[in-house]
């Protein structure tokens, strides 16, 4: 088995990069989520569900350097903080930084409403583990079941795409440690999924029914599962590099 895709996105909900490789630290991939827009009107960091035209969007990072592409401008320089502010993530309370600059008036304009850009923490702005993993045999399973080609892992937003050949759907349930590279992962478990991975995963909008696809069997404490997360116990460089679960 091996890596064939590897991503991230930059700006929570923006679009997912494919990348050819990811330093995984201990806590996650580095890049990943490092900023997050926030509704100043709920204090709520926004949900890519709501929002998934942001999905149109492109964020690219290089310390201390943000570009954001949108559909409607472009927007690039370095990135100074301000002030601190906490907003809710679903249901939790999220300790961000605001980031002063062109982005958010760039961003706001795009929403159609007042947003606020902000630098996270690492850890802070995820749903499960930090690290997401699913297969192309799971992969190949969903696109048996709608009928039709299914993205590379995009659609589910994966740090990682395995490659697991001939082996069967969903496998990696069982999966309890992964060895990628030099990196080691603890697997937490099968990760619930939300109406996101309906979206087209390049310009949002639904377009695919893949949770109802996938809820007769794969429901659990009403939850719909697809892939697993994963928290790192050994950092390391993931590429294309051979992969042994364990």
């Amino acid at each position: 088995m091996r890596v064939v895709r590897v991503g991230l996105t930059p700006l929570k909900g923006m679009a997912h990069l494919a990348l050819d490789s990811v330093e995984l630290a201990l806590d996650g991939p580095v890049g990943d989520r490092v900023f997050c827009l926030v509704d100043p009107a709920t204090h709520r960091v926004l949900r890519t569900v709501e929002d998934d035209a942001l999905m149109a969007c492109r964020a690219e990072w290089t310390d201390p350097v943000l570009t954001i592409r949108t559909p409607i401008g472009t927007v690039t320089g370095e990135v100074e903080v301000g002030s601190e502010l906490t907003a809710d993530y679903w249901g939790r309370t999220a300790r961000l930084r605001e980031v002063r600059g062109p982005w958010a008036e760039l961003l706001s304009a795009y929403a159609g409403r007042p947003v606020v850009l902000c630098r996270t923490t690492p850890g802070e702005i995820i749903w499960a583990g930090s690290v997401s993993i699913v297969t192309t045999a799971s992969l190949a399973e969903l696109a048996r079941r709608v009928g039709r080609v299914v993205d590379d892992g995009a659609r589910f937003r994966a740090t990682f795409v395995v490659d697991t050949g001939d082996d069967e759907p969903f496998a990696e349930d069982r999966w309890q440690q992964v060895r990628l590279g030099d990196a080691v992962l603890r697997v937490r478990g099968p990760l619930a999924r939300c109406a996101v991975v309906d979206r087209h995963p390049a310009r949002g909008g639904h377009d695919l029914p893949a949770l109802k696809a996938l809820a007769h069997d794969r429901t659990k404490d009403g939850e719909i599962l697809f892939g697993i997360s994963a928290d790192v116990v050994r950092p390391g460089i993931v590429n294309g590099r051979w992969v042994a679960p364990r």
